[in-house]
Parts: structure tokens; sequence; C-alpha cells
């Protein structure tokens, strides 16, 4: 990409970017065609980061390891749903996920955590996020039973209106009231270890991060 043309991209997405500066989004920009550079040399036309290049990055960077969380994040930043993550979508994904509002968060995390994508987060849903998450202890008793337990203690904490599945308003008050449950079915956010050797990283020399 010539400079005028880089130019023109970085003053369109700063002007859409809440919380990333020109340099940095200047510096993401960089880092997202480093990284999409060998796919596009291997495929010959590609519009970005794929669905495995792109968990790579989560499981590499942010240290995330839920196949299915994973996949979830993934659609999250996908916004077209074209099979690849964009620029644009890079840099608005990337300014919620490292730098977001608690209301931004709440938003992102209840579309992840919403597998089916109707609204709601169902019994079901929690039953699987959670068996997903937890680590499998070798025990004589019915892990499921567990869970199943959990989802019930969930529930009780969480689903205000009794309805026994969780609307975003539901979950917007339980995390209110109380910040953890924010990925209260798992980690999808990065921890703040990741998050800040990622941006001490990038944002001092992009070229250098080619360890992903």
């Amino acid at each position: 990409m010539n400079r005028k043309k880089l130019q023109k991209l970085t003053d369109t997405l700063t002007k859409n970017c809440k919380h990333f500066n020109k340099f940095e989004v200047q510096c993401l920009i960089n880092l997202f065609y480093n990284l999409v550079g060998d796919v596009t040399e291997r495929q010959g036309m590609v519009t970005g980061l794929d669905r495995n290049a792109f968990r790579n990055i989560l499981h590499m960077t942010f240290g995330m390891t839920d196949d299915m969380i994973m996949d979830r994040v993934f659609r999250g930043f996908d916004k077209d749903n074209d099979g690849c993550v964009n620029v644009s979508e890079w840099i608005s994904g990337l300014s919620v996920f490292l730098r977001g509002t608690l209301e931004e968060k709440m938003k992102y995390c209840f579309e992840v955590f919403d597998l089916n994508g109707d609204g709601f987060i169902s019994k079901e849903e929690m039953f699987h996020m959670l068996k997903n998450s937890l680590l499998k202890q070798p025990s004589e008793e019915d892990p499921d039973e567990g869970i199943k337990d959990l989802v019930e203690i969930t529930l009780k904490k969480m689903d205000h209106d009794h309805d026994g599945k969780l609307s975003f308003s539901d979950y917007e008050q339980a995390v209110r009231e109380e910040t953890l449950l924010l990925e209260a079915f798992g980690p999808c956010l990065p921890d703040p270890k990741s998050e800040m050797e990622f941006e001490a990283h990038v944002f001092k020399d992009p070229n250098e991060f080619n360890d992903i």
C-alpha cells in the first residue's frame, strides 16, 4: 500500500475510532498488514485475517485456549460475516477488546456468550460454555451434574426476571452489581498483563512484532 493510501486509511479509521489516537491506529494498520502478508502471498487474494490466523493471534498473544470462545470472539470481530477480519474490523474490534468502556465490553461479552444469536444466554449455552472452560477434574462424580448445579447457581444470581435465561438486561444488571461476572462464562477479553505487553510492543515498533 502506498503512503498516500495508508495516510487516508489511517485518517478514516482514526475518525471512527474512540479509543486509539492516530499514531496507535497507524501502528495497528502496519501490524495488520504484517500479519496478513504471509497469508496473502500463499493464497493470492485475501482481504484480511481468516479464522485460523485470527485464533492463532488470540492464542499466542493473549493466551486464549478455549476453542468455543475464540470462535465467538472471531465472529464478534468479523461484523460482516465474510469469514475474514478486515482492517477496519481489526481496529474497531481491538478498540473494544483492549480499551472498551464497561458498556462496550458488556455488549461484546454478551454477544460472545449468546451462542445462537437469539438475544438470550440460555441454560444450554451456559452449560456448554462452562463445561468447555472449566478444567477437567478427575473425579468419580458425574462432572455434568456439577456443571448443571453451577448453571442453577449462576441463574439464581443473574436471572433478575426469573424466566430461566439471561437477557442483556439481566446480564447488565448482574455485571454492574459485580464486575467479575463480566466474563462469567469464559475468558473472552485479554488479561491486563497480555494487554499491557501487546500495547507496549505494538505501539513501539510494529515491524518487530513478528513472533506470532
